[in-house]
């Protein structure tokens, strides 16, 4: 009865949304407050409608009900309940619940938004109803996830091993709070071409949005990133997968988005490429649920779907992103124009930060889809890959951060450069320190590596003198420095917050992938692995049951080659009868900083003819950064949420004398 209640209140919530677009349509065109306070309470109960059926949906795997297709596939008695709850969103049909569910609720708080002009938030209201209604007429029609089957299975087949994992089950809802987050943006910017208004107060309306999708964004694909680090047993964390892609061009759009709202808030410029970018972020997001649903990639991350449904997303995408672009190329003639600046200047340092970002982007893209066009013209298979984003992407990323620490300390319309290097020269000579001390404990191969350290140590030291400029540290007595420090604005915190982080997880980066050793070997109980300064020894091999796995658990004791702090491990290697997979269990020993990562392969013969395993092991040098860096860019986005300024209409800027 509640998988049948489910299913009806999916297609309530269709329903719904369909109602609230042609009620805030007739709002809109009538001017009339009637229609769109109708179309806000159809907005709202399409958003309620929506998590009922989530929770139906959830309730069914949490009971096992195996009459339901989506159950079955994806669920077994076994499997423990935090499993089986993140199965709910573990499949094509489930992740797509989740995505209508966030679109209607976003959609909802936008509906209720207090502070927008009527005509503004009509129109955004439609338009965000469109797309709800577009993605849940896919999900009721194509993907349904309430569809029985008859007759019902006693047992289900299980989630896939390699999703059931805690990370895994938090990375998909981080992930959609970005993705569907930035069709608020979306809808906004189309609204703002509708009415023929893009100025200080809609850029003030959008950055919220942007900075909450951002930083969701930034959480989901750490988390992912932390998931294959730890659980594929592969030794990394970043491979240029193009789903990894898919998550990271809307996430760099949207970095790009939120320095451009800024100066469009400010200046009053940028406003054709603030609407842009807007159309953008969201247009990317689809385009990267296209390339996980379609069936074109072949990635552990990619939903296993047919290639029809697919179709219909790519469909979407068209009358979605075609729509909205086609009415950005009509009305941007008309957003020309707004406030000047000097070439030295903060909005001068934020346009270039824009520049890189949008090229950088535009890199990933390219890469992400020539395989899949090459393929579809000529049948040739070709895979873009490391060698690649290396050459084009990391000069990019780079020339953006080196320009980042300037801008914050630059005034908005004209700039002393001068005086800015002034306040920046102790973060210029750390940054240098940090670069020859690399080199000189290592040698000239090391280059880019050190160039590299050193960019992240200027970011850090960049965004630490920020904040020092701000309260006068150093030149002004105490009590003035706490009262600044007690007084700055939320969001110059979350600012150096997220400048900081993206210099340690730059640190953190550079220094594992350029410094990282790996060694493997067959090993016998007693035997050794060494590689850097760490020496594995593989103490015994047993066998384990877990709630719905066996494994082989091996026992090692990770030293250091002095015999100092020694720490055992268990990693394991898992069979899943159900399904007949087998996965790694990585052992992770934290040291400070560093990662020594052990993994167990294989029962080989010995050459003394015991018998031996498998033992890879990786010394990860400063491996805790990468993960920290991204924490901290998060906190940083969520902290600058709370800035009270946010929440206020700005002062329209004044326009530049003719």
């Amino acid at each position: 009865m509640i998988v049948e209640a489910g299913a009806f209140v999916l297609i309530l919530s269709l329903v719904l949304a369909m109602a609230a677009t042609g009620l805030a349509l007739a709002g809109r065109l009538r001017l009339s407050p009637g229609l769109s306070g109708a179309a806000t309470g159809a907005m709202v109960g399409s958003a309620g409608a929506a998590a009922l059926a989530f929770a139906a949906l959830i309730y069914a795997f949490v009971v096992s009900d195996f009459s339901v297709s989506n159950v079955a596939a994806n669920s077994h008695t076994d499997k423990p309940m935090l499993y089986k709850v993140a199965a709910a969103w573990g499949s094509h049909e489930g992740s797509l619940m989740l995505w209508c569910l966030v679109m209607a609720g976003f959609g909802a708080v936008l509906a209720l938004g207090r502070g927008l002009p009527f005509r503004l938030r009509t129109s955004a209201t439609a338009a965000q109803g469109a797309l709800t209604t577009l993605f849940l007429a896919f999900a009721v029609l194509t993907s349904n996830p309430f569809n029985r089957l008859d007759p019902a299975p006693v047992q289900g087949q299980s989630l896939n091993p390699l999703l059931q994992d805690p990370a895994l089950a938090a990375h998909p809802p981080m992930l959609y709070l970005g993705y569907v987050g930035f069709s608020v943006p979306f809808a906004l910017a189309v609204a703002a071409l509708a009415e023929g208004r893009v100025d200080a107060a809609w850029a003030r309306w959008v950055r919220p949005w942007a900075l909450a999708s951002w930083a969701f964004l930034t959480a989901g694909i750490a988390l992912g990133s932390f998931w294959a680090y730890y659980e594929l047993g592969w030794g990394g964390w970043w491979f240029w997968d193009p789903v990894e892609n898919a998550s990271f061009m809307p996430w760099l759009a949207g970095a790009a988005l939120l320095h451009s709202a800024v100066v469009t808030e400010r200046r009053g410029a940028l406003k054709a490429w603030t609407v842009f970018l807007a159309l953008s972020a969201f247009s990317l997001s689809i385009l990267g649920a296209f390339l996980v649903r379609s069936g074109v990639l072949t990635s552990v991350h990619a939903f296993a779907v047919d290639p029809q449904r697919g179709m219909v997303l790519l469909g979407i995408l068209a009358v979605a992103a075609g729509a909205a672009f086609a009415l950005f190329a009509w009305r941007a003639p008309t957003l020309s124009g707004g406030g000047v600046f000097a070439p030295v200047s903060r909005a001068a340092t934020l346009v270039l930060n824009n520049i890189c970002l949008a090229a950088a982007a535009a890199t990933v893209l390219l890469g992400t889809l020539y395989p899949l066009m090459l393929e579809a013209a000529t049948g040739q298979t070709i895979s873009v890959g490391p060698p690649y984003f290396d050459l084009t992407f990391s000069p990019l990323l780079a020339a953006a951060l080196l320009i980042l620490p300037a801008g914050p300390l630059l005034a908005w319309k004209r700039g002393d450069l001068r005086g800015v290097g002034q306040r920046l020269i102790w973060a210029a000579l750390a940054a240098l320190a940090a670069g020859l001390l690399t080199l000189a404990l290592h040698d000239l191969g090391k280059a880019l590596a050190a160039f590299g350290v050193a960019l992240g140590v200027w970011l850090i030291a960049g965004a630490l003198s920020e904040v020092a400029e701000r309260v006068r540290l150093f030149r002004a007595p105490w009590p003035e420095v706490r009262r600044r420090t007690l007084g700055l604005p939320m969001g110059a915190w979350g600012t150096t917050l997220a400048h900081a982080g993206l210099g340690v997880f730059l640190l953190g980066a550079v220094v594992e992938t350029s410094f990282k050793i790996e060694a493997q070997g067959v090993v016998s109980p007693g035997g050794v692995v060494q590689a850097g300064p760490y020496a594995v020894t593989l103490n015994s091999v047993g066998v384990v049951e877990g709630p719905n796995y066996l494994a082989e658990q091996g026992r090692v004791t990770v030293a250091r080659t002095d015999g100092s702090a020694a720490r055992d491990l268990t990693p394991e290697r898992r069979f899943f009868p159900t399904g007949g997979q087998t996965t790694t269990e990585v052992g992770l020993d934290f040291r400070g900083l560093d990662d020594v990562y052990v993994v167990i392969g294989e029962r080989r013969a010995g050459a003394d003819g015991q018998q031996a395993w498998s033992l890879r092991v990786h010394y990860n040098p400063w491996a805790r950064l990468i993960f920290l860096g991204a924490a901290l860019m998060t906190l940083g986005g969520l902290v600058s949420l709370a800035d009270r300024r946010l929440r206020t209409t700005p002062v329209q800027p004044r326009k530049a004398a003719a």
